[in-house]
């Protein structure tokens, strides 16, 4: 069987400093981040110490999946200078090179990647509201869930997958590189004109394609690659990969949240466990990827090396066909088992159809197709044409964050997650991975802990040397494992006698 899926996000927000003459991001960033790191320290918001540092010790972005990595590529830069913290949720919010950025705790299935995802956006919302309060007459911080801010410059919401480590990379290539050109149909959030000099579209299913250069490679910001080789488990790396994916959209619709990482398991689970996938490769990656954003009808026949076309329609039908066939068969259990599994191939099925029949009949349901409602009829009503200012005031806003100005918060889509669970999920990690251990151990014994990361925690116990507790599987550290031990534990101190023993 397929190692269990155990999933993360990590979003790059849209930041904008209004009411100042020359707005620097990466302050406001800063300033964003540290507000809310205050209001938790005044008792304000989430439970939780707000100064606990990320630890960087085991931090390898430059690490390379292949065995021969381009003489091209370059890992990554990591700014250790910028704030940079763990939230009693399990989250790290941090700001990564112009942009707060806010990392999910590990979340055991798609479903519960909703559900903390949204919370994301609550904790931003509430960042915004506490740091206005602290900027002068006419200032505002507002944060966009977009990728580009139609200057050239894009950033990422970047998926995470774990993956067994015998699995030879070349097979993810070979496999998910279809996936990914093709998912745009429903994980696009839309995108007014094209970036791409020479290139004249009026609107566009995507906002990250434009930005793609190669079909595989390390980088993440320069020439990026639709498969991404960095090798950085945050796991056992004797027995993990972690498959970073960053060519996907931020969304605002739920539903396209969870088809983004839903369908994206679903195939890596399938390539783990040899099911049978279509031997399918493209011609140009590059080129289909930008094709298919472009492709409104859905209609456009991208090449294949094999002398054969296919429409991204088509390759997600036979991705969906295949997957139903591996849940029946018994492959739900390391994707969330068979109620997630279920709950993810019927929204597939019924988005693909929905496709199929009429697009414009899923604005409740695709952000792409949301936004592209919005805009048509405005730029209708007006008689505008579609690069009109005007529009891409209305486009951008579909992704204002502040609850009352956010078009998408008005466009009806259809919800996964409650408000009671989206509530919960702010100040709680998820039970069933280690993210309960650290977002617990925070919340419990917060002047005992120095650091954390994703993989270990560092406890001062009140005597030398520091405590690292590694957390080196995924799925160890959950509620039900260690719950009873944790509530037997009222100081760090015992928390690490009784792990020792």
């Amino acid at each position: 069987m397929a190692v269990h899926k155990y999933l993360g996000l990590e979003t790059e927000f849209g930041i904008v400093h209004r009411g100042v003459a020359d707005p620097n991001p990466i302050a406001a960033s800063s300033l964003l981040i540290n507000a809310y790191l205050d209001s938790i320290a005044r008792g304000e918001t989430s439970p939780g110490d707000p100064r606990i540092d990320w630890d960087f010790e085991s931090e390898t972005p430059g690490k390379d999946a292949r065995d021969a990595p381009s003489p091209s590529s370059s890992p990554p830069q990591v700014e250790t200078h910028l704030v940079n913290t763990v939230l009693g949720n399990g989250a790290r919010y941090y700001v990564d090179h112009a942009h707060p950025e806010l990392s999910t705790p590990e979340c055991a299935d798609a479903r519960s990647i909703v559900v903390w995802d949204a919370a994301a956006e609550v904790i931003i919302q509430r960042s915004m509201a506490a740091a206005t309060s602290l900027l002068g007459a006419g200032e505002e911080l507002v944060v966009h869930k977009n990728n580009s801010d139609g200057k050239g410059n894009s950033y990422g919401c970047h998926e995470n997958y774990l993956i067994a480590r015998s699995v030879p990379f070349y097979r993810i290539v070979d496999h998910c590189t279809a996936h990914f050109v093709t998912r745009q149909i429903f994980t696009g959030s839309g995108k007014i004109g094209s970036e791409l000099p020479g290139v004249d579209v009026d609107y566009q299913l995507t906002q990250r394609a434009d930005f793609f250069e190669a079909e595989v490679g390390l980088e993440t910001t320069l020439k990026r690659p639709i498969i991404n080789t960095r090798d950085e488990p945050h796991s056992d790396s004797t027995k993990y990969r972690r498959l970073h994916v960053i060519c996907g959209d931020a969304n605002c619709s739920e539903v396209a949240t969870l088809l983004k990482v839903g369908t994206t398991a679903l195939v890596l689970a399938m390539v783990e466990d040899g099911a049978a996938l279509a031997d399918l490769h493209f011609t140009s990656p590059v080129g289909a990827m930008r094709a298919v954003s472009t492709d409104m009808e859905l209609t456009r026949p991208l090449s294949c090396t094999d002398g054969t076309t296919v429409t991204a329609l088509g390759v997600q039908f036979d991705l969906l066909e295949c997957a139903e066939r591996y849940v029946a068969a018994g492959g739900a259990e390391s994707v969330g088992g068979d109620e997630v599994a279920a709950l993810v191939l019927g929204h597939w099925r019924d988005v693909l159809e929905g496709l199929e029949a009429e697009p414009m009949a899923l604005a409740d349901r695709l952000d792409w197709v949301a936004k592209y409602r919005l805009l048509d009829a405005y730029r209708t009503r007006h008689s505008l044409d579609w690069h009109d200012r005007r529009l891409s005031a209305i486009a951008l806003q579909y992704h204002d964050l502040r609850p009352d100005r956010s078009l998408a918060r008005r466009a009806g889509l259809v919800r996964i997650s409650s408000d009671a669970e989206v509530a919960h999920a702010v100040e709680h990690p998820p039970e069933d991975t280690r993210a309960w251990f650290r977002g617990t151990c925070l919340q419990r014994y917060p002047d005992a802990v120095v650091a954390a990361n994703w993989d270990s925690m560092v406890f001062d116990v009140g005597e030398p040397p520091l405590r690292r507790v590694p957390m080196m599987e995924p799925g160890r550290g959950t509620r039900a494992q260690v719950g009873d031990l944790v509530e037997a534990s009222p100081t760090a101190a015992d928390l690490i006698a009784r792990l020792g023993s």
